[in-house]
């Protein structure tokens, strides 16, 4: 069987279903270590589980920050985990919806290699996998 991001037929009421959700842009209006709280236009919450993209600048390196969409707060809130260190992140910062939900390279070609939660080869940062990925929740 494979597993796919699209494999989720149920998203909470009244947010929109994964692919009607990539491109999407929030804002963040709260930080407290790695938990981050990013407002959506009305009608427009990610759903569940889904991943987003903030772009910070940390001196002269710019960084993308991986959030997971964790719980609907309401009032067009949605409470999500960073999955990397939040230095540098600030109230304002504009978040993006990717549509999908984070993954991980599946099959023969990954086997002697070392990932990180993002499914980034962490023994090989050059190394790309072109082939399969399933959603870290199944």
């Amino acid at each position: 069987m494979t597993a796919t991001t699209s494999d989720r037929t149920e998203s909470p009421a009244g947010s929109n279903s994964s692919a009607d959700s990539a491109g999407l842009a929030g804002r963040v209006v709260r930080i407290i270590g790695p938990v981050v709280d990013v407002e959506f236009p009305r009608d427009s919450m990610p759903p569940l589980f889904q991943a987003l993209h903030a772009e910070i600048a940390l001196e002269s390196v710019r960084k993308r920050l991986t959030l997971e969409v964790a719980q609907h707060l309401g009032d067009n809130l949605v409470r999500t985990i960073s999955m990397q260190p939040t230095d540098g992140l600030v109230r304002g910062v504009e978040v993006t919806d990717t549509g999908s939900s984070i993954s991980v390279p599946v099959g023969d070609q990954v086997k002697g290699h070392v990932f990180n939660t993002l499914g980034q080869c962490l023994d090989d940062p050059d190394l790309k996998f072109e082939g399969e990925r399933w959603s870290i929740h199944r």
